[in-house]
Formats: structure tokens, C-alpha cells, sequence
């Protein structure tokens, strides 16, 4: 980190449409201490992140600012720029981020849509609708994608899921790997399109009396939403389900005091990689090849340690439920 010069900062290609927000501004240039450091692309001095921070300064009246220095170049700033937001502060509006994946598409037309969803903060379905409305997709279409695992796929991958269906229901003693093969695709997405299958061939064979009646999955009441009061997972009253993990981290991520420590964001980082379901995490476990299992399961174990000593630490503080 470097102290910088105010008045060298540039102000320009922001992802935030709506301009700048006063109020905030104010509330930053009014909290104690320090605020976390801002985000300049080296080569132009441009604020890649951290505008209203920049302002909160500008009316403190401060002749420097703290800030990190980013050496890649626009597009990859541009991401950075609405990832940086996307983590905290004043979060970006959904046009914003609809905006900012129509761009991120422009300059990365081979990330799949997961990925690009997890960059801006929509859904894969609302970034696929983004990408089939850009005025390039017409004219170019990548034969693969880049997943959110940094892994290339095959762009064509419904195409193949559907190959691997009829092979499987044509030949039902063939292997997964021997299905994956022949079509293209992963054992694993195999096992997947196969799981698929007996699901649909449990459904079809179930008593229609036992079956949920269609008005009644029309008309059940949809789940709530994360609340934003902050509650803990263990607040639900008798007979209710606990928020699930990714819910508990969504509202761990809108208390400021985290949000805006280095520390903070990264106990809310490494939470939010960690909060998959048990289903998830069974599928993990069956992916791992015979000859890494041991080593994997103790790097496991050793995590495991570290995630029950904090847990530990916090327990005997932690006060009780609100």
C-alpha cells in the first residue's frame, strides 16, 4: 500500500451508473479511523475502486489517501472494479450489474455464464439472457467456456448432457466413464446426467395420490428472505429450519465492522467458499481420485482444526441470540 496524492487521481469508467451517492459519502466522512485503502490502476492513476472513500477524503480535507496499486489492464480493472464493489461498501445496483456483465461479456466472450454471474452478482439465467441480447453474440460463439473453476468446457454442453441421456437409457450397463467418454463430457457430469435420470424414473413410477398436488406447489409460499437485521443461524423459533450457511454469510457480509477490516473480508471470503451444502460437499469427496484421497483427507482434517479453533475462541463470547 502507498500514500497517493489526491489531486493526481483520475475519475472515469466507473461500473456505478447512477453516479455518486452524497449520503454515503457523508457516513464515510464520518466514521473514526481509518477507511480501507482504495484501488488505483497504476498506469493511468485511474480509481478503479474506493470513488466515495476518495470523496469522504476530499471533505475531510485530506491531501493523501491510502491505496493499492493495480498493474493489469482496463478490462481486467474493469472486473476488479465490480467485484470491489460487489464485496463492500455501497453495493451496485442490478442495472449496474447488468450493465457491467453486458461489458464483461464484450471483453471475455469465452467465460461461461456462472462465472461471469459470479463476477457481477446476478444469476447464470439473468447473464445468459445478458449475453443472447448482445449485439456480438450473433456473430460469434466460442466453441468452449471458461468455468468459475478456471476449467474449459465445451460450449455445446446441454447438447452433450442430452447425447449422454440417450446413450444411458439406450445402454444401461455402460459405465460412467465408458458414457463419458464417448460423448465428451466428464465421469462426473455423467454421474450427473444419470442421478437425473433415476430421479425422473423414480418420479414417473411414485403414486399419484402421493404426489403434491400442482396448485399446491403454485400457490406455497416462497421462502423468506435473508434478513438483513443480522439474526443468527441459530435465531429460528420452534419448529423452523435454520438459515442455511450461504444465508448466514449473505447477512454476515452487510455488517460493516467486518466488511470494512482486512481481517474481516477475509474470514467473510473464506466463509463464503466454504458455504456449500452437505450435498455439495458429499460430491467433492466422491470426485477425489484413489491416489490423492489420503493426502486431501489430511489437508481436511488440518482445515477442520483451524475452523474449530476459532470456533473455540468465539464460543465462550459469542453472545446469545437477540
Amino acid at each position: 500500500m502507498v500514500k497517493v496524492v489526491i489531486r493526481s487521481l483520475v475519475i472515469a469508467d466507473t461500473p456505478r451508473t447512477t453516479g455518486e451517492n452524497l449520503e454515503h459519502i457523508r457516513r464515510l466522512a464520518g466514521v473514526l479511523g481509518d477507511l480501507p485503502p482504495i484501488i488505483v490502476h497504476r498506469a493511468t492513476m485511474r480509481v478503479v475502486d474506493g470513488l466515495h472513500r476518495l470523496r469522504a477524503a476530499e471533505l475531510r480535507r485530506q491531501e493523501f489517501i491510502t491505496a493499492r496499486m493495480f498493474e493489469g489492464d482496463e478490462a481486467a480493472g474493469f472486473v476488479l472494479a465490480v467485484q470491489a464493489n460487489l464485496a463492500g461498501g455501497l453495493p451496485l445496483s442490478v442495472a449496474d450489474r447488468k450493465v457491467a456483465a453486458a461489458r464483461i461479456i464484450a471483453s471475455y466472450p469465452r467465460w461461461s455464464d456462472r462465472l461471469t454471474a459470479s463476477v457481477t452478482g446476478l444469476s447464470a439465467k439473468t447473464v445468459a439472457e445478458v449475453r443472447r441480447r448482445h449485439p456480438a453474440e450473433t456473430t460469434r460463439r466460442p466453441g468452449s467456456r471458461i468455468g468459475r473453476d478456471g476449467r474449459v468446457r465445451p460450449a455445446d454442453a446441454q447438447e452433450k448432457r442430452r447425447l449422454a441421456s440417450e446413450l444411458i437409457l439406450k445402454n444401461p450397463g455402460l459405465s460412467l466413464r465408458q458414457v463419458a467418454k464417448a460423448v465428451g463430457i466428464s465421469p462426473e457430469t455423467a454421474r450427473s446426467v444419470r442421478s437425473r435420470l433415476l430421479c425422473d424414473e423414480e418420479s414417473a413410477e411414485r403414486d399419484p395420490d402421493e404426489q403434491e398436488p400442482e396448485e399446491s406447489r403454485l400457490t406455497a409460499e416462497p421462502p423468506p428472505l435473508p434478513d438483513p437485521s443480522g439474526a443468527r443461524a441459530d435465531d429460528a423459533g420452534p419448529g423452523q429450519e435454520p438459515p442455511d450457511r450461504a444465508t448466514v454469510v449473505q447477512r454476515l457480509r452487510t455488517d460493516p465492522s467486518l466488511r470494512y477490516s482486512e481481517n474481516g473480508r477475509t474470514l467473510l471470503r473464506l466463509m463464503e467458499a466454504h458455504a456449500m451444502t452437505s450435498e455439495k460437499w458429499a460430491t467433492l469427496a466422491n470426485s477425489v481420485p484413489a491416489h490423492r484421497r489420503h493426502a486431501i483427507a489430511t489437508l481436511a482434517m488440518d482445515c477442520a482444526k483451524g475452523w474449530r479453533t476459532i470456533a473455540e475462541q468465539l464460543a465462550p463470547n459469542a453472545p446469545h441470540s437477540a
